[in-house]
């Protein structure tokens, strides 16, 4: 499947952004939709992910309270909703998912991942 990443941009800290990514096939229905970011010269983190029949969601530390990952099943679409953006959360955001249970937080555990979207917050 591929995935569409979109909704990035620049704003100022404290503003907000919302990401979606949408499947080509959307009758896509994988075990953890995911969203991971990656800063220059710095490891693919976790930020996010969700499990696709539950809805459960997993945040990483630096954004808990902030942002908020959902998903439209019907649409085949995951969100994450930025709020209180700081200027260390500037990356390039990219949505991922895996099809199988097992460790989520891991970038090679996931299957397919959309291109980037860059998200740039000044102070």
């Amino acid at each position: 499947v591929q995935l569409q990443a979109s909704g990035g941009g620049a704003v100022q800290a404290g503003g907000s952004l919302k990401l979606s990514c949408v499947a080509s096939d959307r009758t896509f229905a994988p075990y953890i939709m995911a969203w991971f970011r990656q800063a220059p010269e710095k490891e693919r983190q976790l930020v996010a992910y969700i499990t696709w029949k539950t809805g459960r969601t997993v945040y990483g530390d630096s954004v808990k309270g902030r942002f908020t990952i959902s998903k439209d099943n019907a649409e085949g679409t995951v969100y994450l909703q930025m709020n209180s953006l700081k200027p260390e959360d500037t990356a390039l955001y990219y949505c991922a998912s895996k099809t199988t249970p097992g460790t989520a937080v891991l970038p090679s555990t996931y299957d397919d991942w959309g291109q980037g979207t860059l998200v740039t917050v000044s102070s």
